[in-house]
């Protein structure tokens, strides 16, 4: 049981179950949750996690695509006082191995449909199917007496490893506790202007922080009415939209490109669609600019952060985009933020480029079982993000690039994403990653891989990136590719990019 003064991600729910018994919580498939009904299946599940002989403080992991029973599972966690961890359901092998291990995950919630690549490397943990079965979690959660818990849950208390995405090197588990969770749903509630009429549909990976920690979760906190999806999948996105006048939906830029290149854009009434959310990755100006000609009356807020913070630290809305479409806004309600140079520290000007640093309740209690990576984010009483921007003289953040991904050619730094915008203007562009290639003259070289909607030469792409960027970030060399390779959160892997490059030369 909670303390009475006790702030947990599960009693988000409890209370809006309080006060709104009989609205419905959630919709998945053909079921429907009202909140009276979803909070009395977390403390089913909550129970049914116990009664596996797991204790307080035990890691559970969840390997599964989106579900209502994925949520239970979360929030069953948080209500028998366990760790949760999730995984992204795209891995196998090595690298699920790699996060159970790490984690030191005592038992696996999964999906039916991924137990064979679990079985291969589950080893001795429990193993617990979410859905689909007589004896699966959701099964559990909707049947029998709701439980009395014997709980001491505390603010300080971890709910949740977040692992970061690894796209430049091994994931690291930030430790998440209930308080830093907590502080960044309001402010998310606040920044995004959630309300209970909102009608959000979900389709983003709920194992991913944004899906599940700056929507989901704080739209349960107001009362809404939540659809979910189990992936994001363009022409049923905009059919649902259509048909179940959805008001609300947030996408990963790599959704919001094929969606704005897709014929059932121009077709489809949108017109109930009022918020627009993007974040998880930089949205190309270009795209953005496409959809707002198509949904002139869309409201868009630009969500930027990262795992480490819950994830959400700045916010541009939709009234500030005319004036900095390219810009992440400013920092939300419990984050402060500062602009240093990476290699002194001190701050930087208006407009000059650094590192932006954090103090805030929503960041994580440091890396698990990683001293090391921990001391190194946390210095001088600041988180070091890795991000490199430029603050304006009003104090909106404009993100430069990852300080990994930056290109050094020649001695001088070139921001890939700067280089990616002038491509996206290329009307046979439908996607590009810019990333930095050995060159014996140059050091690092600019190089571009092109998802191409139409045939084109690499020359022409040249030709016109050196219309809009000074010479030395004209892109030496274009790559061309089926596809870029991201993670299932839609975060882009240029190390994979790098790696596969530099290795056929």
């Amino acid at each position: 049981m909670a303390r009475p003064g006790a702030s947990t991600v599960d009693g988000v729910l409890a209370r809006s179950a309080r006060r709104w018994p009989d609205r419905v919580a959630l919709r998945f498939d053909e079921r429907e949750w009202t909140y009276a009904e979803l909070d009395a299946a977390v403390s089913r599940a909550a129970g049914a996690l116990l009664a596996l002989g797991l204790e307080a403080g035990d890691r559970v992991a969840a390997y599964g695509r989106n579900s209502d029973a994925y949520l239970l599972g979360f929030l069953a966690c948080s209500r028998a006082g366990l760790v949760h961890v999730p995984i992204n359901y795209a891995l196998t092998g090595e690298e699920l191995t790699y996060l159970l291990e790490q984690s030191g995950s005592r038992a696996v919630l999964f999906d039916p449909a991924l137990a064979e690549p679990l079985e291969a490397v589950r080893g001795e943990r429990t193993a617990l199917a979410l859905r689909d079965g007589d004896d699966s979690l959701l099964a559990r959660a909707t049947t029998g007496e709701v439980p009395e818990l014997d709980v001491d849950a505390r603010d300080e208390d971890l709910v949740q490893l977040l692992y970061t995405s690894g796209t430049t090197s091994r994931p690291k588990g930030a430790m998440m506790t209930h308080r830093a969770l907590v502080h960044e749903y309001a402010s998310c509630i606040v920044a995004l202007e959630m309300t209970e009429a909102d009608e959000p549909l979900h389709c983003m990976p709920l194992y991913h922080s944004a899906g599940m920690h700056v929507f989901l979760l704080p739209y349960l906190a107001v009362g809404a009415a939540n659809a979910l999806m189990e992936a994001p999948d363009v022409p049923e996105i905009l059919r649902r939209i259509e048909a179940d006048g959805v008001g609300s939906l947030f996408l990963a830029p790599t959704v919001w490109v094929p969606l704005a290149n897709h014929p059932d854009l121009a077709t489809r009434d949108l017109s109930a669609l009022r918020k627009a959310f993007y974040g998880a990755s930089i949205m190309p100006v270009p795209i953005l600019k496409r959809l707002q000609e198509r949904l002139p009356g869309l409201r868009f807020f630009n969500c930027f952060g990262q795992s480490e913070i819950a994830p959400l630290a700045t916010v541009l809305r939709p009234e500030e985009h005319e004036a900095r479409p390219d810009s992440c806004g400013r920092s939300v309600l419990f984050v402060e933020l500062r602009v240093v140079d990476p290699d002194t520290g001190r701050d930087v000007g208006p407009d000059e480029t650094g590192e932006v640093i954090y103090r805030s309740p929503q960041l994580c209690a440091g890396y698990w079982q990683d001293e090391a990576a921990t001391a190194e984010a946390f210095k001088d009483g600041w988180f070091h993000s890795g991000d490199l921007v430029r603050r304006d003289a009003e104090g909106y953040i404009f993100v430069v690039d990852r300080i990994k991904d930056v290109i050094n050619t020649g001695g001088v730094l070139v921001a890939s994403r700067e280089v990616e915008d002038a491509l996206y203007t290329h009307p046979a562009v439908a996607e590009v990653a810019v990333i930095a290639t050995p060159d014996e003259r140059w050091i690092e070289a600019v190089c571009a891989v092109v998802v191409a909607k139409e045939e084109v030469a690499a020359e022409e792409l040249i030709a016109h990136a050196r219309g809009s960027l000074a010479g030395y970030k004209v892109p030496k060399r274009i790559e061309f590719a089926d596809e870029l390779p991201r993670n299932a959160s839609g975060k882009l892997l240029k190390r994979v990019l790098r790696d596969g490059i530099v290795r056929d030369g």
